[in-house]
């Protein structure tokens, strides 16, 4: 079918599809996956700077840290203990590569639940851990349970939700992730006195992971994943289940039917397919976009929010409080992109959000560079570090309601039908590689760069900012299955995607 003029992937059209019970419902179970993420980023920062925690399984660490002639910025630099929390990273970058033939093969839905057992099966070995050993083997399976949700979920809700209110179910996920920040937040402060503290808080995770795999359980496949699995029959029921009405779903099923004809009719390995060049567009942002989420250094802040806020000169619990206060500050601004993303579009929260951010990180270097001085040697006062907190939540702010859900939105809606899966396996392994390599690095990074670390991110952050202004079209109430006009529009990816129509001609 043509649009402009020009051959696209898949069919054409505008489905008036009603904001109904159960697409709603479906939505927010679907959306739970992000707990289980969300948990994890959360908890790991706050355990590793649990006294009772270090003493078993880092005490270098904790020597390090009581020693008063320790750098501010250097008290935590430890390979061994970043590799706690990186090992996740790397264990979801395997996976997200294997969940696109897996997710392709067998549904959104059904590899969002082994994500979700898997997730279940490494709670239970953290909670229990003895050594270091079974500590990494632990985050290994919570990184393959990531993986496969992450690749799954974003999916399931852009295929699942109307094109009109696409984005601000897509934003769920994040928001779930946010939920699963705060609440990590909360139990780390509850426990930090105990013993037996980070045992409660590494188990706890349990308890996400079976909300996200006992929902997943119950809902539907999505109609796009049902088509492509050859299953008609039950992809009409759940089109009509999803878009309330039994008359109007024909024209959308047989629209997914000719997309997924046409992949098929193409006998192409998508891991092939995606290297054309009508995909370049694609191929660009599956890269560019998870990439740029993490170096604007959220994530890393996040994982180590409390020992950051300790290195600044924040007692324990204070950091621990600080954490929270940041994690809540996040999720109130997710809420703000959920409301406004379908109405403004993606751009504008992306571009304000970035400006914010940039502002941020360099106002930071610059409050820690005259208070702590260029080594690191100098003790924050108290009024500074409200400062530095004030700063560092007007960030999360601007990246809950830009970076954040974005990210995740921008790669699940941009593929055509027959490489969706291969683009969104491809988007989170970059996620998951480039945030393996910051959180791994951070530590020694704040210790070698000190204050300049905030601006090595504020610099990304500018980027990345220029980026979507030149490069990323706007995407808002557009069908996925017309998405490729965006691309034909678009003042530099037209003269890959139109020359590659027109070769086909």
């Amino acid at each position: 079918m043509a649009v402009g003029g020009f051959a696209t992937d898949g069919p054409v059209g505008n489905y008036n599809g009603k904001l109904t019970t159960s697409v709603v419902i479906t939505c927010i179970v679907a959306a739970t996956s992000g707990l289980i993420f969300g948990y994890d980023i959360g908890i790991s920062g706050g355990v590793t700077t649990m006294q009772a925690f270090l003493e078993k399984f880092f005490p270098s660490v904790l020597r390090k840290a009581t020693e008063a002639k320790t750098n501010l910025y250097c008290m935590y630099d430890s390979h061994i203990l970043t590799a706690f929390t990186s090992s996740l990273y790397i264990a979801g970058l395997a996976a997200s590569l294997a969940a696109s033939r897996l997710t392709a093969a067998f549904g959104r839905k059904n590899i969002m639940v082994i994500g979700g057992c898997t997730f279940l099966a490494g709670s239970a070995v953290n909670g229990g851990a003895a050594n270091v050993a079974m500590l990494l083997l632990g985050r290994i399976l919570l990184g393959f349970g990531v993986g496969f949700t992450n690749q799954a979920t974003p999916v399931y809700l852009s295929e699942v939700a109307p094109s009109k209110w696409r984005g601000a179910f897509n934003t769920g996920f994040q928001f779930f992730i946010g939920i699963g920040v705060v609440s990590a937040n909360c139990i780390n402060y509850g426990t930090a006195k105990h013993s037996w503290g980070w045992r409660l808080s590494l188990g706890l995770a349990i308890v996400p992971a079976l909300i996200m795999t006992l929902g997943a359980v119950f809902i539907s496949d999505t109609p796009s994943s049902l088509v492509e699995r050859g299953k008609i029959a039950q992809a009409k029921k759940s089109l009509i289940k999803v878009r309330g009405d039994t008359t109007n779903v024909e024209a959308e099923l047989n629209d997914l039917i000719k997309a997924s004809e046409v992949a098929k009719a193409a006998n192409q390995e998508p891991c092939v397919t995606i290297f054309e060049r009508q995909y370049r567009p694609h191929l660009v942002m599956s890269i560019a976009i998870p990439f740029f989420q993490q170096v604007t250094g959220i994530n890393i802040i996040a994982f180590y929010a409390p020992v950051l806020f300790q290195s600044v000169g924040f007692g324990n619990n204070a950091a621990l409080l600080a954490a929270i206060i940041l994690g809540l500050v996040n999720l109130g601004s997710i809420l703000v992109s959920t409301g406004v993303v379908d109405r403004y579009g993606r751009r504008l929260l992306f571009i304000v959000g970035g400006t914010v951010m940039c502002v941020c990180q360099v106002a930071l270097a610059c409050v820690l560079a005259a208070t702590t001085g260029v080594s690191g040697d100098k003790q924050i006062s108290k009024g500074y570090t409200i400062l530095v907190l004030v700063l560092m939540c007007i960030y999360a702010a601007g990246f809950g309601w830009s970076w954040g859900p974005l990210s995740w939105l921008i790669p699940s809606e941009i593929f055509p039908m027959k490489i969706r899966p291969t683009g969104q396996s491809i988007s989170v392994a970059v996620n998951f590689g480039t945030t393996f390599v910051l959180s791994q690095t951070f530590l020694t990074m704040l210790c070698h760069f000190k204050f300049g670390t905030f601006l090595f991110y504020g610099g990304w952050i500018a980027v990345m900012t220029v980026f979507v202004v030149l490069f990323l079209p706007e995407t808002k109430g557009i069908p996925l299955e017309s998405m490729n006009a965006v691309w034909e529009q678009h003042w530099y990816w037209n003269r890959f995607v139109r020359k590659a129509a027109i070769d086909e001609m």
